[in-house]
């Protein structure tokens, strides 16, 4: 089976540069920008709603991406990291987001640029996460000031480390 599934006269986008493991599935009406990966057991479910995803996203493992029907579409921007097993849903996260493992975030929450989602965290319908902050708990809350050597390490160092990692699977 292709990782790349056709739905209702959609056929999914992928950017150039991007890296799919063999098991993630991406279904119908998503796009995405350049130089993202999506790791073992990802879905990005565009059947009932658009998925657009920027540049350098990396979805990692056990990750789904899905939206509402009639409701709500999902939205991230560039260099957007989702951790292992989170729930994304008919959102928007904008740029420079780092999601926590096993985080959700539902629809029509608003994550702001330079946003960290802690781990487990549940952000829920029509929330609005402001930048600069770590966000956790459930519901979330802000819990944490985000400092700029945060920003880097855990947001931007976490971005381009996927991309290497990616590079790593296309060597083999």
């Amino acid at each position: 089976m292709s990782n790349l599934i056709k739905l209702r006269g959609f056929t999914p986008k992928i950017g150039e540069n991007s890296w799919m493991a063999d098991t993630c599935r991406i279904v119908g009406d998503v796009e995405t920008g350049e130089n993202c990966s999506f790791w073992f057991g990802a879905v990005i479910r565009g059947d009932v709603s658009s998925i657009r995803l920027g540049d350098r996203v990396n979805v990692q493992d056990n990750s789904v991406i899905h939206a509402t029907f009639e409701k709500s579409v999902t939205s991230i921007g560039n260099d957007v990291s989702i951790g292992h097993g989170a729930m994304i849903h008919g959102c928007t996260i904008e740029e420079e987001v780092l999601v926590g493992m096993n985080a959700i975030i539902m629809d029509n929450a608003v994550i702001k640029k330079h946003v960290i989602i802690a781990a487990g965290a549940v952000v829920l319908e029509n929330t609005i996460c402001e930048s600069g902050y770590i966000y956790g708990g459930i519901p979330a809350k802000p819990i944490k000031k985000l400092e700029s050597d945060n920003l880097q390490f855990f947001i931007t160092r976490t971005a381009q480390n996927y991309m290497k990692y990616s590079a790593w699977y296309e060597e083999e």
